[in-house]
């Protein structure tokens, strides 16, 4: 996408990173009244934002009152500390869970309308909010987002990389060095916002912090390297919990570039099954449960079984299809074949299923969700997975009004981070669609922050 407008010498903001975190504080912050310009790296917007399938976790929201759930921000609030293995910030969750159900509306303000809903593991109700098309959230959001952003008078310049922040004699983040196609460039602001996504594709930092982890593949685009937090552990930030890296149950790993295949295919009934052509688990447990029994077969992977049922509510298979990554089979038999499990095991495991489904009685692994119809009607499906790294919980510190923190917990001024280049929300695993909504909501903080504090700059 070529840069036609020119990049000024001077914004109130700058908002590095184009995913859905950058993108949301840049409108939230313009629409505040602020001069905000968006610095991408890469060619184009959209980081791994683009890259999401299942949703945007959110309770107590008017379009779960118009499904008919009742549910209620106290159950997000425990169901997510749980799946964080209790280590989760705890004033960060509750400000995420508070202000949930108002960043749907809030993008629906913006034409960006998740209303249908699935379910992700480890959650109770169905949170994930998506788009009506069913298809992939993740490009829905940036895409329509990106057109708000410009719309709305926000610069953003691709192919922009800054490399370094710059602060003044007290120590206050006012600038950043950016490397563009025309050389490197100074640019002042009163707000720096780290929008940079995770490290998920970043050998060194992870061979540092987890180097069992370091052979694995990983779901996320190239541009996953940690930038954000290298240029903030140069000023004196603290990261944390850089060790809680998410390895996602379901990868296509088959081929050079990995898919991820999104949660809701389970939530929306999928089973997976080992080479005797059995279940090994509850299919919606937490993603660290999931990628465990996985990865405990032995197997090269397991394989994700489906309907047509299952397909037709859940887009994203139409694109898995495109690109090769499903099997098709007319019956169980031909399935069964052709991806080398047990035929007669493959039909009685999914007949126990439709039982457990009816009865709502899953005897074998206590699975509770995503029992919404039966796998009954043909043709039916396959997509072979493996585990793979997805998703970086640790980070910088920040506080709920993400402010960068340094090694003594005080805020860095000026410098703000949100997203994925942040840590804590999550604790050690994150919940499937809770990713994209913290995109949303602490990036709308992010922009309503950085406009408070630079209305005190003059």
């Amino acid at each position: 996408m070529p840069n036609n407008k020119e990049l000024k010498n001077k914004y109130d903001a700058i908002i590095v990173g184009s995913g859905g975190t950058g993108l949301t504080a840049a409108l939230q912050a313009r629409k505040l009244g602020l001069n905000v310009v968006i610095l991408e790296k890469n060619e184009k917007t959209g980081g791994n934002t683009s890259r999401a399938s299942s949703g945007m976790n959110a309770s107590e929201s008017l379009v779960q009152l118009q499904e008919g759930i009742i549910d209620n921000n106290r159950d997000f609030y425990e169901e997510t500390l749980k799946g964080g293995g209790l280590l989760n910030d705890r004033a960060m969750l509750k400000y995420f869970v508070n202000h949930s159900a108002l960043a749907i509306s809030w993008l629906m303000k913006y034409g960006v309308n998740l209303t249908d809903l699935t379910i992700t593991g480890g959650m109770s109700k169905k949170r994930a909010h998506r788009p009506g098309s069913m298809e992939p959230v993740g490009f829905y959001l940036t895409s329509r987002l990106t057109t708000q952003v410009k719309k709305a008078g926000v610069d953003i310049f691709t192919s922009a990389k800054v490399s370094k922040l710059l602060q003044d004699k007290n120590g206050r983040v006012n600038g950043v060095e950016v490397e563009t196609e025309d050389g490197v460039k100074t640019i002042k602001a009163k707000a720096v916002l780290l929008a940079t996504g995770g490290f998920g594709a970043s050998k060194d930092i992870i061979k540092k912090y987890r180097p069992d982890l370091v052979d694995y593949k990983t779901t996320n685009q190239p541009g996953a390297t940690g930038d954000g937090l290298k240029l903030a552990e140069n000023v004196g930030a603290q990261l944390m919990q850089m060790n809680f890296i998410q390895v996602h149950p379901t990868a296509d790993t088959d081929n050079p570039h990995v898919y991820l295949i999104g949660e809701g295919l389970r939530g929306e009934g999928a089973i997976l099954v080992n080479k005797a052509g059995e279940r090994f688990v509850n299919e919606l447990s937490t993603r660290k449960i999931v990628s465990n029994a996985i990865t405990d077969l032995h197997e090269d992977g397991a394989y994700l079984i489906f309907d047509y049922g299952v397909r037709a509510h859940f887009a994203a298979v139409e694109f898995y299809d495109q690109i090769g990554l499903v099997v098709h089979g007319d019956s169980l038999d031909q399935l069964a074949e052709k991806i080398g499990v047990d035929p007669y095991n493959l039909n009685e495991t999914v007949s126990n299923w439709n039982k457990a489904v009816e009865t709502h009685k899953d005897k074998a692994f206590g699975r509770t969700t995503g029992m919404d119809r039966l796998l009954d009607r043909g043709p039916y499906f396959a997509i072979h997975i493996h585990p793979a790294i997805h998703y970086t919980m640790g980070g910088i510190h920040i506080d709920t009004d993400t402010e960068v923190l340094d090694t003594n917990g005080n805020v860095i001024k000026g410098l703000y981070a949100a997203g994925e280049a942040s840590g804590g929300l999550h604790g050690n695993n994150r919940i499937g669609g809770n990713s994209i909504a913290e995109t949303v909501i602490f990036g709308r903080q992010a922009g309503i922050q950085m406009t408070k504090y630079a209305r005190t700059i003059k």
